[in-house]
């Protein structure tokens, strides 16, 4: 039990499943075609990061016919998908890509690529450097399709799909539309998310919530994308707790100092600090999906400093280097999830997590005069499957809170703990624990007043149907607890 401070006991109020694939179209209209006739349309879609997206709504009452959504470059490289009728496949065209009949090649998968329904809609999505064809069938978005340009043969992205993560080239995109079925609209923009997972609260340094004017609370996301980490990226969201919605409000791409380019990156947290903010992050993007290509691969935090833009509306890339944080013993293949704290002393402590291997993990403290001073405070090497560290500011001093996995070993599984600053466990979060390993993000009652605690959360339920595999995850949970009186 903590000393003049008690946590509630929380229960599940709401789940949010907010998946969009173009998410703040920046270019579209009206198609009227509802004969035979073929319609195609080009615009431009200058993007930030590869993270873009076109679609095409489709008449489900006609299921005959052809229809495409692209994305093109100035150089000639195509990615297009297709529906002829009710299969669906993706082409790649480049300058030295080998044509049959005067096209290229189309690629379908042989389980997935035949749809069960009539689509409502046809879309492509560029997420990293994956391509994905997905159909909208009685309401719910399917991938049915998918490539990894970093796999082609000769290299025509790049190596490792390269070309995609630069600014130049994706300034340079258009979005285009060709139609030969009955269509009524088509949009384009930033692709946005089949789930979301890794919530985080964005806090001033003190690690009290960030609030906008309008009195909702901001908080960062992993927007999941149609398969591995490498097509996920980091949202920006807002909470009402007046009404418990949330809402989309931009999303953070980063450049790395270990590599070229843009990119998507997960688990971050942002930090008001005066006039500047914080935002550190772990590249989750470049881990191989494959655990046989993992050697030598690593985790890292990596941390950004923008002491002018407003980041907490539309869509922004960061500079960031390596945060050094310490890891007990002599042996780690990678650290993440970080959460910032500047204690009343000027202590910065930073809350993460140890790995002694894929996927053998806990939680780690560290502490320090500046961020680029930190020594190691505590490790709970207990656990071998506990994330989500996050430090909790409370009357009776700071305490920690984390999420303990089903992989743990017995009495510490599926499960909240609380911790002190040395990470000895001193109490349990009372809440339901949903699949996956879910974050423990909690919200104090911001006024005297105000009873209500909030605890925003998520869970491991897949979405876009069995082809992307791992990482299409989470519904958003929330959470609410009254403070007992």
């Amino acid at each position: 039990m903590l000393p003049r401070f008690e946590l509630p006991r929380f229960e599940i109020v709401a789940r949010h499943r907010p998946i969009a694939i173009v998410d703040d179209a920046t270019v579209g209209g009206r198609l009227d075609l509802r004969g035979t006739d073929v319609l195609e349309v080009s615009e431009p879609l200058p993007r930030p990061a590869p993270f873009a997206a076109v679609e095409v709504e489709l008449d489900p009452g006609d299921g005959r016919g052809a229809a495409s959504v692209s994305l093109s470059d100035p150089d000639g490289r195509v990615l297009r998908a297709h529906v002829d009728d009710d299969l669906v496949s993706i082409s790649i065209a480049h300058p030295t890509a080998a044509l049959v009949d005067g096209e290229p090649p189309r690629v379908r998968s042989r389980r997935h690529g035949r749809c069960s329904r009539v689509p409502e809609a046809l879309a492509i999505a560029l997420t990293g450097h994956h391509v994905a064809a997905l159909t909208k069938e009685a309401g719910r978005w399917r991938v049915r399709c998918r490539v990894d340009l970093a796999e082609l043969a000769g290299e025509p992205f790049g190596a490792g799909g390269s070309v995609v993560h630069e600014a130049r080239w994706t300034a340079s995109l258009r979005a285009g539309v060709r139609v030969a079925r009955p269509a009524s609209a088509w949009r384009a923009g930033g692709f946005g998310q089949l789930g979301l997972r890794d919530v985080r609260w964005a806090s001033h340094a003190d690690g009290r919530p960030y609030r906008l004017v309008d009195g909702t609370v901001l908080l960062t996301a992993t927007s999941a994308g149609p398969g591995w980490f490498d097509t996920a990226h980091t949202s920006v969201w807002s909470f009402d707790p007046a009404s418990g919605a949330v809402q989309r409000r931009g999303a953070l791409y980063f450049t790395r100092p270990d590599l070229p380019g843009v990119h998507g990156e997960h688990a971050t947290h942002l930090v008001r600090d005066a006039g500047r903010w914080l935002v550190a992050t772990s590249t989750w993007t470049t881990l191989p999906a494959h655990p046989r290509r993992r050697s030598g691969a690593r985790v890292d935090v990596v941390l950004a400093e923008e002491p002018l833009r407003d980041l907490d509306r539309g869509e922004h890339v960061l500079t960031t280097r390596t945060l050094d944080l310490p890891t007990p013993g002599p042996r780690s293949v990678g650290v993440w999830d970080p959460h910032l704290l500047r204690t009343d002393d000027g202590t910065w402590v930073v809350g993460y997590v140890s790995a002694r291997r894929f996927f053998d993990f806990h939680p780690v403290l560290a502490a320090g005069a500046s961020l680029e001073t930190l020594r190691l405070q505590a490790s709970a090497e207990d656990r071998t499957a506990t994330e989500g560290t996050t430090l909790l500011p409370t009357p009776g001093g700071l305490v920690v809170l984390a999420s303990d996995g089903r992989d743990n070993r017995r009495g510490i599984r599926a499960r909240y703990p609380v911790f002190d600053s040395a990470l000895r466990e001193i109490d349990t979060v009372q809440a339901p624990y949903p699949s996956n390993i879910p974050w423990p993000s909690v919200l104090a009652p911001q006024l005297p007043s105000d009873d209500d605690w909030w605890l925003l959360t998520f869970d491991g339920a897949p979405a876009g149907g069995r082809l992307p595999g791992y990482g299409t995850h989470g519904d958003l949970v929330v959470m609410r607890g009254r403070t007992r009186r």
